[in-house]
């Protein structure tokens, strides 16, 4: 039987949802992460719910200096690259990140042990059965007051990264989260569009419903 929440529960579990920020700047870069702390948030990430692709995640936990600072390198080639493709500039807090990545406690790499099938249902199941860790990992970290910022910029560079990382041909990349303890970090609800304002009652542009009518109304 499941078990519902308390109140004080369920204000906890609403507040590390509505601010799950992504952390660039206020890292405590000085403060060691214990492995037994991510790989407590690993074991927590890895009850998420799975597609078809089963439990097809792995994870990569990079502390070895050296392999920071070439991690690094292939980050900042790739937002380098990213910005001028798109013509855009790259926002402060990301440049912020750019610059002290290789001083970060820790990377995360969260990966896939095997490449995606080339229907788009398939891969649906397939990055369902990935991509809902690596979000439940994020917010197990901002539970323990650790910052973090989801980044897939490394997925452009997969065969620089197995070199570096020793992963198999099969293996792919998916998400890169750097982590460290934050420090002096003040964290809010984002301004988003509101349910009612993306939400669509029975048919797709029907949103005037959802004000007027509950879903046993026919």
């Amino acid at each position: 039987m499941s078990e519902s929440l308390s109140v004080a529960d369920l204000s906890t579990v609403d507040r590390v949802l509505a601010t799950a920020r992504s952390i660039r700047r206020r890292i405590d870069f000085d403060r060691e992460l214990a492995p037994e702390v991510l790989l407590e948030c690993i074991d927590l990430a890895t009850q998420a719910p799975t597609g078809a692709g089963g439990e097809s995640w792995r994870f990569v936990i990079v502390s070895e200096p050296l392999l920071k600072a070439q991690i690094a390198h292939l980050y900042r080639e790739v937002l380098d690259e990213f910005a001028a493709l798109r013509g855009i500039i790259i926002k402060p807090t990301q440049r912020a990140l750019v610059e002290r990545l290789h001083e970060i406690p820790a990377m995360v790499l969260v990966c896939a042990a095997s490449r995606p099938p080339a229907e788009v249902a398939a891969q649906v199941a397939y990055y369902g059965s990935v991509l809902p860790a690596a979000w439940s990992l994020m917010l197990a970290l901002r539970a323990r007051h650790i910052g973090a910022t989801w980044t897939t910029l490394l997925a452009a560079r997969q065969q620089a990264l197995a070199d570096l990382l020793g992963m198999p041909e099969d293996a792919l990349h998916l998400v890169m989260l750097p982590v460290g303890y934050m420090k002096n970090a003040t964290l809010r609800k984002a301004q988003r569009l509101g349910a009612r304002e993306v939400t669509y009652w029975d048919r797709w542009g029907d949103g005037m419903a959802v004000e007027t009518r509950s879903p046993r109304e026919s």
